[in-house]
């Protein structure tokens, strides 16, 4: 059985899981977050903590015990504490402003660009180089930091565009004559 799928998933108080027949629901302050069920996994809640077990020896549902508890643990997490993404911006005059749901950017092009949060996510600027993503959904907040930073990905030579705050870009030597 998978490593991941062995360990329990503890809920905290003031989450309230409920397993369907079609999907687990996880509800707590940070709203209300659906998977759907998988007829491999057998989910069971003991005294405030899910387990979930393979109904048969096979690696597809053993790999899916695995996957499943780790989405309704993101989702546990997503509830009561949430996720946040952190982007950089690097370059002369790149800049950022949120505004409500909306994110203004500035980053070279002759226009500025406006990308919209999709509902459930919350976008802040601390200052003006800097992004901070927040929500529930890990997944969701993952792919809009991606869509954000596809906007003007940080190029080889100057390393100049939007990135994670924790990545590191490799600078490529300038061609010599």
């Amino acid at each position: 059985m998978s490593r991941i799928g062995k360990m329990p998933v503890v809920i905290p108080a003031g989450v309230d899981v409920v397993l369907g027949e079609q999907q687990v629901s996880v509800k707590g302050a940070g709203g209300l977050l659906l998977v759907a069920q998988n007829g491999l996994v057998k989910v069971s809640n003991e005294g405030g903590k899910l387990s979930f077990a393979a109904t048969n020896d096979s690696r597809e549902a053993d790999a899916m015990s695995g996957t499943l508890r780790q989405l309704v643990n993101n989702m546990v997490v997503g509830v009561s504490k949430g996720f946040e993404k952190k982007l950089t911006l690097i370059g002369v005059g790149y800049k950022a402003q949120a505004q409500g749901s909306k994110l203004n950017l500035v980053v070279g092009y002759s226009h500025p660009v406006n990308k919209d949060m999709p509902e459930g996510i919350s976008v802040a600027t601390p200052t003006p180089t800097e992004i901070v993503i927040k929500g529930a959904d890990r997944q969701r907040v993952g792919q809009v930091a991606a869509e954000i930073r596809a906007i003007r990905p940080p190029e080889p030579y100057k390393g100049k565009g939007i990135r994670y705050s924790d990545e590191k870009v490799v600078i490529k030597e300038t061609k010599k004559k």
